[in-house]
């Protein structure tokens, strides 16, 4: 009879392989570098994961949820629907310093087939993440919230180059400025 992997094994292969995909980039690790940092055997981790593709897209939809975590805490910490845009751009740049930027980003960049699973959990990720900006702005005075969403969205686009290329000295920091800009700006235009 098969032995029954240890609770939280999944997740702890999970936790190993993520610490490396964000420190070195998906295509540069492999499947041995996994086994070692996890420090667990090449049987636990295939029957956990049958194939890197299968490692990869849990590695993503994790790191999608991340997100969906922080539009979560924004939104219950904040009333204001302009003022949860600007927070969501706040706390993405407390996050992309002295980080390889956005995990999504960056392994939607390693795999430009559109067929590959990666590729596609990424890009369904980004059309959602559009979709809650925009649903955000909808929800303000804006003039056009579909606008607004999406340069927010840009915002945060350049946020996550910008910390991962120039870290903390870089001009992430501006974002929230900007983003408050952004928000004023759209919403004058439609009083105006």
């Amino acid at each position: 009879m098969a032995r029954k992997p240890a609770a939280g094994t999944r997740e702890r292969i999970l936790d190993a392989a993520a610490h490396l995909f964000d420190q070195r980039g998906v295509h540069a690790v492999g499947m041995q570098q996994i086994i070692d940092e996890a420090g667990c055997g090449k049987q636990l981790l295939y029957r956990e994961f049958p194939g890197k593709d299968q490692l990869v897209v849990a590695y993503l939809e994790r790191s999608a949820e991340a997100w969906d975590r922080i539009v979560t805490g924004v939104c219950t910490a904040v009333d204001a629907p302009e003022d949860r845009l600007v927070e969501l751009v706040r706390a993405v740049q407390g996050m992309a310093p002295n980080s390889r930027g956005c995990p999504l980003r960056n392994t939607h960049a390693e795999f430009p087939d559109p067929d590959h699973p990666a590729h596609q959990v990424s890009l369904r990720h980004f059309r959602r993440v559009r979709e809650q900006l925009r649903d955000l702005a909808r929800r303000t005075p804006a003039a056009d919230p579909d606008r607004l969403g999406d340069r927010i969205m840009l915002i945060i686009d350049g946020v996550y180059v910008n910390g991962s290329t120039l870290g903390s000295t870089g001009a992430a920091e501006a974002a929230v400025g900007l983003a408050g800009d952004v928000v004023r700006a759209e919403i004058a235009a439609a009083v105006g």
